[in-house]
């Protein structure tokens, strides 16, 4: 028996779940040499690593026969990032230790704390929760972590990533020093290093990630498109697979909120989650992916953390991700437990040589394509058309009937093409796309030329990279101090101390006035702004000479105004407090 040599108790519970043999990761945990000891594992989302953790815990849990350990202080804690997560991962370990009479308390946002702080008087052997509402519990009061004798992080790195650190750390200094830690991520960022080299000893490292760091089980496609047709290819995209349950992500909540937008219109089944949802609108949203009355997600990366739904075989990088680890993290939304699935990144023109960068760093193998063309969709829609009308059914005395009576006033012809064009008027429209050639790509760019800046002044900000410059507070500042509109700014380089923009040439010396006279005020007026003597790319050259020791040129200033102020360093920007 391939779970032989786990307590009988939990070989029951697997057998009767339909797992016939353990997975990679979870023959790794449970291996002789992983007995007992603080584990750092490497493993996909999808890789039956909740089960695993669980497998991992058992001899903290139970006796020697096989039932629970019985106290009345926690004895297990896990802690997930997100509250599905947290629910999700309660479950697994409901039915796996059900029979053995373990008892499980979950504590996330958006539920009663004070029914939490019941059931975890009542002394409960695992504890699952959120970072924010365990600390909160743990600073009342209401959660005793003395008697602890292991703790497991499920996505430690997005826990990271999220902004869980302080949190974390306040948990586990609470807990024993003779517990077990089991970090367990789908990658090892320099930041789960330091969290595992101060709080694990002697840990077990486990990766069954492998050389290729893609799901074996998804398929990767890179479309090219001109960045104005972006949405006419993610409409044809959904139409071309017509997924059973497809995610499309975005990069903020605004933009999530336009593809929903245009997606409903189009008639298109569609739901979104992002930052701006209740807990209740994300439950309902949720639940009509997995009762398939809706089949089409747009999400942000932080709102899809945490979700699994079964029949999701499709996810389509709308906006592409910041990088490796951001477009695994997505694309493991699907191609889980070994079914299939497909992840579609939507790249402009300009944008490929990055992508190609990025698919070489997280060694994958991406196929690069033209977005589907609607003569390829109807030839789709042709065949689904026809295995869903010619499909083995059974029809009632009723439907033969009614069948008789259109027959005696129309031709069969007539019959099936007007059932043929109702099937067709549920789908919605396909867009015609510009065809993906040099001359297209050249004649998208000149389309997308703005007007007014074919002679621009260019000018440069004090601050950059490193003080935290963002174009999303840089724009209203330039607004504020130049008396402008939004429109009347070019391009934004940020650098790393420094920041070039663009002006119109026409209104250049009302801007440099403007900022003459805001020089000092209170928001943003200790920003020096001036007149750039270069253009970004002369400035960027001149200073990788400098490093080089080539250039002894003293910089030219021209001064529009803040002349000997300090460099404004802009606090970092906070997301506002963590969910409890």
């Amino acid at each position: 028996m391939p779970y032989s040599s786990l307590p009988p108790v939990l070989a029951g519970a697997l057998t009767a779940r339909g797992y016939l043999e353990p997975t990679p990761v979870q023959a790794a945990v449970i291996a002789p040499e992983a007995e007992g000891r603080d584990m750092v594992v490497s493993a996909q989302t999808g890789s039956g690593k909740t089960v695993a953790f669980g497998l991992a815990m058992a001899s903290e849990l139970l006796t020697s026969e096989g039932t629970a350990v019985p106290g009345g202080q926690p004895l297990a804690l896990v802690i997930a990032p997100t509250r599905e997560l947290a629910l999700q991962v309660s479950r697994e370990l409901v039915w796996l230790y059900g029979a053995a009479g373990v008892r499980v308390a979950t504590c996330v946002g958006g539920m009663d704390p004070s029914k939490e702080r019941r059931a975890l008087r009542d002394g409960p052997q695992v504890v699952v929760g959120t970072p924010g509402r365990l600390r909160d519990h743990l600073e009342r009061g209401a959660l005793d972590l003395t008697a602890l004798r292991a703790v497991v992080l499920d996505e430690a790195d997005e826990m990271l990533d999220m902004g869980f650190r302080e949190d974390l750390e306040e948990i586990l200094d609470g807990t024993p020093d003779t517990r077990r830690t089991l970090l367990f991520s789908a990658t090892m960022p320099p930041a789960i290093a330091q969290l595992a080299k101060r709080y694990q000893r002697d840990a077990l490292r486990i990766s069954t990630v492998g050389d290729d760091r893609g799901h074996g089980d998804i398929t990767y496609q890179a479309v090219t498109v001109g960045p104005a047709e972006i949405g006419h290819a993610v409409v044809n995209l959904l139409r071309f697979h017509e997924a059973e349950t497809a995610m499309l992500f975005c990069a903020t909540r605004e933009n999530v909120r336009r593809l929903h937008a245009i997606l409903q219109e189009r008639g298109f089944a569609v739901v979104s989650l992002s930052g701006e949802h209740s807990q209740s609108e994300r439950n309902q949203a949720l639940q009509a992916l997995r009762d398939r009355r809706v089949r089409v997600c747009v999400a942000t990366d932080v709102a899809a953390r945490g979700i699994d739904l079964p029949t999701l075989s499709l996810v389509v990088h709308v906006e592409l991700p910041r990088d490796a680890e951001t477009l695994q993290h997505r694309s493991g939304r699907t191609g889980r437990a070994g079914k299939k699935g497909t992840a579609v990144l939507i790249v402009p023109y300009n944008r490929r040589r990055r992508v190609e960068s990025m698919l070489r760093g997280a060694r994958i193998e991406a196929e690069w394509i033209s977005a589907p063309t609607a003569e390829a969709i109807r030839i789709n829609d042709r065949q689904r058309l026809l295995d869903a009308l010619l499909a083995p059914a059974e029809f009632d005395d009723e439907d033969r009937a009614l069948a008789a009576e259109l027959l005696g006033q129309r031709s069969p012809e007539d019959i099936a093409a007007a059932l043929v064009r109702s099937h067709r008027a549920a789908m919605p429209a396909v867009e015609e796309l510009t065809e993906n050639t040099p001359e297209a790509r050249q004649a998208d760019q000149q389309q997308r030329h703005r007007a007014g800046f074919d002679d621009v002044v260019w000018f440069r900000m004090d601050v950059g990279r490193r003080q935290n410059a963002d174009p999303r507070w840089i724009l209203p500042l330039l607004c504020r101090r130049g008396h402008i509109t939004r429109n009347e700014v070019g391009a934004i380089r940020i650098a790393a101390n420094e920041t070039h923009f663009q002006i119109p040439r026409a209104i250049a010396d009302r801007f440099v006035s403007a900022v003459q006279r805001t020089a000092g005020s209170e928001d943003g007026g200790d920003v020096a702004i001036e007149v750039s003597p270069e253009t970004p790319r002369d400035t960027a050259r001149q200073n990788r000479q400098s490093r080089t020791g080539n250039d002894t040129r003293p910089r030219p200033v021209q001064s529009a105004g803040g002349e000997g102020k300090k460099p404004w360093h802009k606090k970092p920007h906070r997301k506002g407090p963590k969910p409890r």
